[in-house]
């Protein structure tokens, strides 16, 4: 049987996921609204990860044979200036989400959860993964975003992300 403690943590982060989602979908429309199409791509397709992410953990505890309580997901409530704004809240809130994986993985290691910690460690590694992606995004903002001419080049490159499912297996 799965650690009350454990099991709290692993239901929250499927809420703190379709956060993520709603988040990005904010940023997506942002960009669109500014007339970057492949900002607001590469955020659509952030949104799309962090949906999957919330099936995983939610695929995980059903397979587990623990209750899963979906709860109210909170509205993204930041109004954003600049473009850097957008870029920096990512990096702030992938650094969040990490926070939340170490706390369920601490959690998950006090008591000995070999199996939530395996199936925690992909989620470790894409968080990794994540806040290099945002500072990357921060380092080109910073390098070209001043330029018309670069700015639309950057985001050029962002238009052509396309997604791809997480390979993990359950």
């Amino acid at each position: 049987m799965m650690d009350k403690k454990v099991h709290e943590l692993l239901n929250q982060q499927i809420n703190k996921e379709l956060y993520s989602a709603y988040l990005y979908l904010d940023f997506s429309n942002y960009f669109k609204a500014k007339g970057l199409d492949g900002f607001a791509n590469w955020y659509m397709i952030q949104a799309q990860e962090e949906r999957d992410h919330a099936m995983l953990f939610y695929t995980y505890l059903q397979n587990e044979n623990m209750t899963v309580t979906l709860e109210s997901i909170a509205k993204p409530d930041k109004v954003f200036n600049e473009h850097m704004d957008v870029l920096k809240a990512g990096l702030e809130h992938e650094e969040y989400v990490t926070s939340l994986i170490n706390e369920i993985y601490g959690a998950a290691y006090d008591v000995r959860d070999f199996r939530t910690m395996q199936f925690l460690d992909w989620f470790v590694k894409e968080q990794g993964e994540e806040e290099t992606n945002a500072n990357d995004l921060i380092s080109k903002m910073e390098l070209f975003g001043s330029d018309p001419k670069s700015l639309y080049m950057l985001n050029q490159e962002l238009a052509a992300r396309v997604y791809s499912a997480p390979s993990l297996v359950l």
